[in-house]
């Protein structure tokens, strides 16, 4: 455990409480000027590398007004309005040549060899780009940034209002010892789904926790989960999301009702969980129904979640309907949402993290006659190890056993990462310029490596010799690749026993030992894929060991992480090669790397702190110590979001049997709403749009969903769909419209943003759709606010 960080802690007379065994931070350990070296960690990539670079003109500081260009819209009756002109400032930079030795044979250790700067010039061809994809990614990281100051804030004011009055009055009971009556689950969501404010929502979990902690804290876990809406954690990949048609058909015969009656009520409210509990409220019985229990409620959605086979959609009915007969008041609404995925409360998962950490403290201090100041203090703390613990080992089924057996500073001890959990990956800061890199990183040594161009994979391996491949959203994704799976004990030295491995799956041609494009890894088949049938071929490219041989790394440096990945780990030629990386400070060198990691066939390059107190690796966090550069941030090209399909249009003409053109919706995560932001007709092949035709007609729902904010004058669609499918969009312009509602009342009171010629570009299988791009996200597009990008050195950014 001594490769274990905890989160900083204030000093306090408080120990009684939770101990004091507090880690301190390392020192900051003196910095160096380097000299050059290009690492070469990929032999057969060395041969691509083109004799000259191009070469540019010097450092620029002129000032380029972005003019946003407003085209007159066809589909738009409306008039719509643009937003003001910004400015945005361009930095070119020169350009150096690379000449790299071509290393000999691989070995354990990756050779470094001397890279010399040659001012040779050659023309190369360039893509002609806006300034417009960078924007996208630095209003992304900027948005990310100023929720999270938001939240902590937010979370601040909570804890000192929890701490000066305490836990609320539940206004239930049930015996001790006994299970938890799922409505009293249903009265806080209630409570819950009544109110907008964080604030009182935190309020009600904590009451609610706190009370569930005394009575039966045997069911915390059940009930914990029960309102995150999962049944396990994401990496078993157990989920629910049935089907509006079978839900209805749960409703009917569990109320009597007539099927075209419940839509038209469906049709009007626009929630099922409401028809489901006004129906279940005209419903007389004879005798009255045993009482639902938390256990027993969320046992059964389990089963009802792992029915598979023969007659499983009438397996399913009938165990929904057991469900339903049984329920009293709004518990019928809040089972079928459940069913549904979506609960619609404002339940954010960090927020019942909190209200957790919260609820375990007071129920320790219950008695104490302590301060409103150190009550305050010891609540934040336990905010902070929760979630900090929750990210390197996101497992409540390990977390909360442990917070409620031991004292809060032994959480770290009992709940230390481990293969077979995922972690959330560390995420890069966009950034314009190398000068801006220069500037972040003054003083500091600091490495540069390739971004390679594929699907950010965790690859775990336990000591048993399970091995595993999880994606960056904690999916297991082992049966996707095979190829991987058989191949991957090549790479593993002898002395290697366990590892989570932190890398990039990419298309690999083995003809011509090359990267291939995105779009070519994106073709492979994602279910049932059997080896002999593959003809993408990928390679792994890894850059980071965040555990290995049973210590955790993550709180050691880069440069260690990178020797440990080196010393457990040997390249299989088209299979298996260590990023490739330089390691210097000169501004040209950094130049001349990011050209051929270009010519290289990646996107550019990540710049990371190496060797020093902030070189560790923070996961599920987006932080300034990692920086990345694309070739297109420097030239910049389209901007694009990542959107929801939420309706269709039916095709004319040569798209007559299949969708014409797709309405889109970007989600709002504070109001869990899918805000509608254009339509979309343009981008898609022949072959697009029979795909989605063939895919998305298993998803088409009667009438809009509840949570779709559509507004007073809203674009409607020939088809609705459930939010399924998130893709990846460009367009020309944003601009105010009274037709769509993306960023409502961020721009305008009852207008929202819309995009002007979007463009499809691909489906984002990687996303689910509460992942797409937030309302905030695009309400910082539309002020494109360049501003906000900055040189800001804090690391202040909260989890996310």
């Amino acid at each position: 455990m001594s490769s274990q960080k905890k989160p900083e802690k204030k000093q306090s007379s408080l120990n009684s409480f939770f101990g004091n065994n507090a880690n301190k931070a390392p020192a900051k350990p003196a910095t160096t000027k380097q000299e050059p070296t290009f690492t070469e960690q990929e032999p057969t990539m060395a041969q691509q590398e083109p004799d000259k670079t191009a070469s540019t003109s010097t450092d620029t500081t002129e000032q380029k007004k972005r003019k946003r260009v407003i085209i007159s819209d066809t589909e738009e009756e409306d008039e719509e309005e643009t937003p003001p002109k910004q400015k945005t400032q361009k930095t070119a930079l020169g350009k150096s040549t690379v000449k790299p030795v071509k290393p000999e044979a691989s070995s354990s250790v990756p050779k470094t060899e001397t890279m010399e700067v040659d001012p040779t010039d050659e023309k190369k061809k360039e893509p002609e780009h806006s300034d417009e994809e960078f924007d996208k990614e630095i209003e992304e990281a900027a948005a990310e940034e100023k929720e999270a100051k938001k939240e902590k804030l937010e979370m601040m004011s909570i804890i000192h209002t929890i701490a000066s009055v305490g836990p609320g009055k539940s206004g239930v009971d049930w015996k001790k010892g006994a299970p938890i009556p799922y409505s009293v689950l249903c009265k806080t969501f209630e409570k819950c789904e009544n109110t907008t404010k964080r604030l009182e929502i935190t309020e009600h979990l904590v009451t609610l926790f706190v009370k569930v902690i005394d009575l039966t804290p045997e069911g915390l876990l059940q009930l914990l989960y029960m309102c995150i809406n999962k049944l396990c954690p994401d990496y078993e990949g157990l989920e629910l999301g049935i089907g509006e048609s079978l839900l209805m058909k749960a409703v009917a015969q569990s109320t009597g009702r007539d099927m075209k009656q419940l839509k038209l009520d469906y049709v009007k409210c626009g929630d099922l969980g409401t028809v489901a509990m006004n129906s279940k409220g005209s419903q007389r019985t004879l005798f009255k129904p045993k009482p639902l229990t938390v256990p027993h409620v969320f046992s059964i959605l389990k089963e009802i979640a792992k029915i598979t086979g023969n007659s499983a959609q009438s397996r399913k009915v009938d165990k929904i309907k057991g469900l339903l007969v049984a329920c009293q008041d709004e518990e019928a609404k809040f089972i079928i949402r459940h069913l549904e995925g979506k609960l619609r409360i404002g339940l954010a998962e960090q927020t019942v993290l909190s209200a957790l950490a919260q609820a375990v403290v007071l129920s320790k201090i219950s008695n104490s006659k302590l301060s409103t100041s150190k009550r305050e203090e010891l609540l934040s703390t336990a905010v902070d190890t929760v979630k900090y613990v929750y990210n390197q080992l996101p497992s409540y089924d390990i977390i909360i056993p442990a917070l409620l057996k031991y004292p809060l500073d032994e959480l770290l001890d009992h709940c230390t990462m481990h293969p077979g959990i995922p972690l959330k990956p560390m995420l890069a800061h966009p950034t314009k310029s190398l000068t801006e890199v220069l500037d972040r990183f003054e003083g500091q040594t600091f490495t540069c490596e390739f971004k390679y161009d594929g699907e950010r994979a965790q690859i775990h391996r336990l000591e048993d010799g399970t091995i595993n491949v999880y994606s960056r959203n904690s999916e297991n994704m082992s049966v996707r690749y095979p190829d991987i799976m058989n191949a991957i004990n090549k790479w593993i030295k002898p002395t290697t026993t366990s590892f989570i491995l932190d890398c990039e799956a990419v298309a690999w041609d083995k003809q011509e030992s090359k990267i291939l494009p995105f779009q070519v890894l994106s073709t492979r088949k994602r279910k049932d894929v059997k080896e002999e049938d593959i003809t993408v071929r990928v390679a792994v490219f890894a850059f980071d060991c965040l555990y290995l041989n049973g210590e955790s790394l993550l709180q050691k440096s880069l440069k260690e992480r990178r020797e440990a990945l080196a010393g457990a780990f040997q390249e299989t030629e088209h299979e298996f090669y260590f990023a490739k990386h330089m390691d210097s400070n000169n501004i040209e060198d950094i130049q001349t790397f990011l050209d051929v990691s270009i010519t290289s066939n990646c996107e550019g390059l990540m710049v990371k702190a190496f060797d020093s107190s902030e070189a560790t690796y923070e996961p599920s966090k987006r932080s300034r110590n990692w920086l990345k550069v694309k070739k297109d941030y420097l030239n910049g090209v389209g901007d694009s979001m990542d959107l929801v399909v939420i309706g269709a249009y039916y095709g004319r003409g040569k798209r007559t049997s299949v969708y014409g053109a797709f309405l889109l919706a970007c989600y709002d995560p504070e109001t869990e709403e899918y805000q509608t932001i254009c339509k979309i007709g343009t981008g898609f092949s022949d072959e697009n749009l029979q795909l989605f035709y063939d895919t998305l007609k298993d998803h088409v729902i009667d009438a809009p969903k509840q949570y779709y904010c559509l507004g007073e004058n809203a674009v409607k669609p020939d088809i609705w769909f459930a939010p399924t499918q998130v893709w990846e969009v460009k367009c020309a312009d944003l601009s105010v419209s009274p037709r769509y509602m993306a960023g409502v009342g961020r721009v305008d009171p009852n207008k929202g943003i819309s995009l002007r010629f979007p463009r499809f570009i691909r489906v984002r299988d990687d996303k689910d759709p509460e992942n797409a791009t937030s309302s905030e996200q695009v309400s910082e597009f539309y002020f494109d606010q360049a501003n906000q990008q900055g040189n800001s050195k804090n690391n202040d950014m909260d989890y996310y």
